[in-house]
């Protein structure tokens, strides 16, 4: 080996410039900021769902709540939920706080990689971004659509501005992804938005740098194709394409589940997105560069549907970040005002740049084990889920049918395994007429003794204060069992 091939300490110190730190520094507090407690309660049924898998195979029919118990249902998330099951069995609340930083993190890891402009300027976007997506993050299989998302997008970047094709890749990216989530469908709506763009493009900027000619429409038309054909590589077949349709089209998800709601914009977590919406606009009408019009119908789009539903809120931030930039880019260039990053630091810069690696590191590493404490992530699941109820019914098991609050549902079906739900959040078993059934019976609605007696029930579990909690308190042959600030459980008297 000769001596220049030797990586010396001093040469491996002055290589850690200021842009290096900082791409490690931002990634370090993207972690540590996705880095939260499991306390989504649809976390529980998808786990309660692998473990099924594991134990008695692909699930078909439910086999977890009476009301539907045996009812064809399309599990369409049943390998993130293996994923889901297994990390919890390895490491419990941290294991699940950590995977979900991870596909976090790695998701951004591409959003970075399609950004341009200076590690100032990127870093800027990508804390923007992070912050508009982060408000939906939760360790469930949608952190799988958000990576696989952000990895889809940035083949497609590939192909139209660095003229690398990887198209390939995208069906089997597909094939996958239809047996994790169904959030495929963002795949196709990136692919579709891509295609019309192109197409946009062709007709009114046929010159234009970056737009892809008729011959890559028509091959981005059948990678689209294969890809659906790839879609039905799974274990329910063609009935996997229904899903994404059957979802959206249950009202109910809209009159009671905040996440399927318009974004509140009274509330500080939408203002990332504001500011990240108002911020493409803005840089896009200030830039000399001419808006792409692939970028103009993913941006709005995306926007469009996250003004729809909250949720959607994360796919925005996978396709606005990088359009960002762009124009941000343009703006700095256009005035002269670019601030590069030096090649190479000086031994002075380079230890400073360690040092601050290292703290930063500390300081994110420090965070999440506080956060993840066990008192603290005790504390939070008895704060946030009804923990202590479910205590109570190990010990003082009632007769007959539960019915229980939808947002709890999840939950019970994993701590009470032996006790069949009433409802949860599988909205594509129980469809739109059964939901808005239950939430008027939750809410005390006129005809609520109904559905307490068709079904039978012999006790509940819903949130104190209720409508329906108020309802019982007055009704003869009801007697309230156990009740705290959150959840009230109600007998029926022999």
């Amino acid at each position: 080996m000769t001596q220049s091939s030797v990586l010396k300490p001093q040469s491996l110190l002055s290589s850690l410039t200021i842009e290096r730190a900082a791409g490690i520094i931002i990634f370090a507090l993207l972690f540590a900021l996705a880095a939260r407690i499991p306390v989504d309660t649809d976390t529980w049924w998808h786990i309660r769902s692998g473990e099924w898998t594991l134990s008695h195979g692909m699930i078909t029919a439910d086999p977890f709540s009476f009301t539907f118990n045996g009812q064809a249902w399309i599990n369409h998330s049943w390998g993130a939920q293996i994923i889901l099951y297994a990390v919890w069995q390895i490491g419990g609340a941290f294991g699940l706080a950590i995977y979900m930083a991870g596909l976090a993190t790695a998701g951004m890891v591409f959003v970075y990689r399609m950004c341009e402009g200076n590690t100032y300027l990127r870093a800027f976007a990508l804390i923007l971004g992070a912050a508009t997506a982060a408000v939906f993050w939760s360790p469930r299989p949608q952190m799988i659509s958000f990576f696989l998302s952000a990895v889809l997008l940035y083949l497609l970047f590939l192909y139209k501005r660095k003229k690398i094709d990887r198209l390939w890749l995208i069906p089997i990216l597909m094939g996958i992804w239809g047996n994790l989530h169904a959030g495929f469908s963002i795949g196709f709506i990136f692919m579709g938005g891509m295609i019309a763009g192109e197409i946009l493009g062709n007709i009114f900027n046929p010159k234009g740098e970056t737009v892809i000619g008729w011959r890559g429409v028509r091959k981005l038309i059948l990678i689209a194709l294969l890809s659906a054909a790839a879609l039905v590589i799974n274990p329910y077949g063609l009935q996997m394409l229904s899903v994404p349709f059957q979802t959206v089209s249950i009202g109910a998800l809209r009159a009671y589940i905040q996440e399927w709601n318009s974004p509140n914009f009274q509330g500080r977590e939408t203002w990332a997105f504001v500011g990240l919406l108002i911020g493409v606009l803005g840089a896009a009408g200030a830039s000399k560069r001419r808006l792409d019009w692939t970028d103009f119908v993913l941006v709005a789009g995306t926007a469009f549907m996250s003004l729809l539903a909250g949720r959607n809120i994360a796919v925005f931030a996978v396709v606005a970040t990088p359009v960002l930039t762009y124009h941000l880019d343009s703006i700095l260039s256009e005035r002269g005002w670019t601030l590069r990053p030096m090649a190479r630091a000086s031994p002075m810069i380079a230890r400073l740049n360690v040092l601050l690696v290292t703290l930063v590191l500390i300081g994110a590493l420090a965070k999440v084990l506080l956060v993840l404490d066990t008192k603290t992530v005790d504390k939070a699941f008895r704060d946030y889920l009804p923990v202590n109820a479910v205590e109570y019914l190990r010990e003082n098991p009632p007769e007959g049918n539960m019915f229980n609050s939808y947002n709890w549902g999840g939950y019970l079906m994993w701590a009470l395994p032996d006790e069949p739900v009433f409802v949860d959040g599988r909205t594509d078993l129980y469809g739109d007429a059964f939901l808005q059934r239950w939430l008027r019976t939750a809410t005390g609605g006129d005809d609520w003794r109904e559905m307490i007696t068709e079904y039978d029930i012999g006790f509940t579990v819903i949130e104190t204060g209720s409508g329906l909690a108020n309802n019982l308190a007055d009704e003869p042959g009801w007697r309230l069992a156990y009740s705290d600030s959150m959840a009230s459980i109600y007998v029926r008297e022999s």
